[in-house]
């Protein structure tokens, strides 16, 4: 039985190849879609992006007959493209809001006898859809479950001669226990003793080795387990992507900085710069109403990198730069951006690059889609790292939750690939107070 999807506008700026993600069945795009869309296609940021992308495509196939019968898709299937008859209505839908025009086309072809559902990301668009009788769901092709999101390292239970002799040798071979490519451990005594070690998984011999779980870099030092894992992991030139998941004041922006940094400016530097980006998602107004030029603007936004800076950078000399030519962190923050050592950018301003032989970070990763962050890896070039971190539980992107959105998404769908690391950091090392308020309310 063929179906019919009939999508949102909303699902269509998520992921502009969505169009192909429904099997064999027919995808039908109202017209009142193709008005949004087109309202869309000249903002300059990602919305605009993908409104131009999702156009291109249905022009392409508008030549193939979406317009009558239905074009033909690579996933198999048709898209159509409906006007909404004015002569289905429903009393209570005022049907100068577009999200009920939209619904009167799904409606319209189940009243046909078709098979219908409505995908939408728009929360209550869907609510209005059941009500209407019509079956409604969210767009889950990448959706992962947050709630039981891989967390980059695991606890084992070893006998203590065991644990004594991992000490001895610095690795421990397996065979009863599975890991996966850049996993760490956890290991304790089974017997209920004291002793514990951390280790990391070496897939080629199949053992857990020990690593150095003591940095100390710029004044900046891991403070728990999961941080000496993220550590490791973000100064291991052989790992190219690291995602770094957990909430508020756990470390995440300051070990990526502080790490990033030191590749970038140490006497022998493994990176040519450090990049740092962030989404432009706001809480309230959009960046266009904050005064001044661009480099002004995102001085507001970017206002936490600069703090988190200045605290590595307090006490730091930069190299042969004594502190009494640069007697601030501002002075030295301005002698690493005037000299293209670190470059600060709304993540807006990289689309499109080439950047080989640097080290990024992305944070606030979170409020990117799976589409978004493909395009930001896609981006690296030779020798190039790229960090992202990123609470999904905070979440500023209307249409993204913790299980929909593109670094939840990068964690599961990139896991055990040499390449990759990835951890998830529970405990918060702000300050008491940010603790309290992080379990509390």
């Amino acid at each position: 039985m063929i179906k019919y999807f009939v999508l949102d506008t909303n699902v269509l700026i998520h992921n502009p190849n969505s169009i192909y993600s429904f099997s064999d069945n027919t995808v039908v795009i109202p017209i009142t879609v193709i008005e949004e869309l087109d309202s869309l296609k000249s903002i300059s940021d990602k919305k605009g992006m993908h409104a131009r992308a999702v156009l291109r495509e249905i022009d392409n196939l508008v030549r193939k007959g979406a317009l009558s019968k239905g074009a033909n898709i690579k996933s198999g299937g048709t898209l159509q493209i409906l006007y909404n008859n004015p002569e289905t209505q429903i009393k209570d839908l005022n049907l100068e809001v577009n999200d009920n025009k939209i619904l009167m086309t799904a409606l319209e072809l189940q009243k046909k006898g078709k098979t219908v559902f409505f995908i939408s990301k728009d929360l209550n668009a869907r609510i209005k859809a059941e009500a209407l009788g019509i079956k409604a769901r969210d767009y889950e092709k990448e959706k992962v479950e947050y709630g039981s999101l891989y967390k980059g390292w695991k606890e084992i239970l070893l006998k203590s001669d065991e644990i004594n002799s991992f000490y001895k040798e610095n690795h421990y071979t397996l065979n009863n226990h599975h890991f996966i490519e850049n996993e760490y451990a956890l290991i304790k005594a089974e017997n209920g003793g004291t002793s514990t070690a951390l280790a990391k998984y070496d897939s080629q011999n199949n053992q857990l080795i020990r690593f150095n779980d003591q940095i100390h870099i710029f004044g900046v030092k891991a403070l728990n387990m999961e941080q000496r894992f993220a550590m490791d992991l973000l100064l291991n030139d052989q790992i190219k992507l690291v995602t770094l998941v957990g909430p508020a004041g756990t470390g995440k922006t300051l070990l990526a900085i502080a790490c990033g940094l030191f590749k970038t400016i140490a006497p022998t530097p493994t990176f040519d710069k450090m990049l740092v980006a962030r989404p432009i998602i706001p809480m309230g107004k959009d960046i266009g109403y904050l005064p001044g030029s661009k480099d002004q603007k995102l001085s507001y936004w970017m206002r936490p990198i600069f703090d988190n800076l200045e605290y590595i950078l307090k006490n730091e000399k930069l190299g042969n730069i004594t502190s009494e030519v640069l007697k601030t962190p501002k002075d030295r923050i301005d002698y690493l951006l005037k000299n293209d050592l670190i470059e600060i950018e709304a993540l807006t301003y990289i689309r499109g690059r080439s950047i080989p032989q640097q080290f990024i970070i992305v944070d606030e990763a979170q409020n990117l889609t799976p589409h978004e962050i493909k395009t930001i890896i896609s981006r690296a070039g030779k020798d190039t790292k790229i960090v992202l971190t990123g609470d999904p539980e905070q979440i500023d992107n209307a249409y993204l939750d913790a299980n929909s959105n593109g670094l939840s998404y990068t964690v599961e769908r990139l896991k055990n690939n040499k390449l990759v690391g990835h951890v998830y950091l529970s405990k918060g090392e702000r300050s008491e107070l940010a603790n309290i308020a992080m379990e509390k309310l």
